[in-house]
């Protein structure tokens, strides 16, 4: 999937997060600001990778504003800025 314009899902509500993606020419770019950044930080990013990856998009830039959203939350959001920003409607129900 190819990141063509910026595009963001989420909300700055507890429980939820921010995705903000964005075209980038050096690879993934991840920048996460969280409220439980100590204790699950690493879990957090390693989702939004893992989800970017089933995704195929190996070029952004993403901005996270995590408010202590669970990881479903966390895939669901960066998956919803993804295709948003792809200009894509290509959803793969499962």
């Amino acid at each position: 999937m190819k990141i063509v314009k910026a595009a963001q899902a989420g909300t700055v509500e507890s429980s939820d997060i921010v995705v903000k993606i964005e075209p980038n020419d050096a690879g993934l770019e991840i920048e996460l600001t969280s409220s439980v950044q100590q204790q699950y930080g690493a879990k957090i990013e390693a989702v939004i990778r893992e989800t970017l990856s089933e995704l195929g998009v190996e070029n952004a830039r993403i901005v996270a504003i995590d408010k202590g959203a669970l990881d479903c939350t966390v895939r669901a959001r960066t998956q919803a800025a993804a295709f948003r920003a792809a200009e894509s409607t290509d959803y793969p129900w499962k």
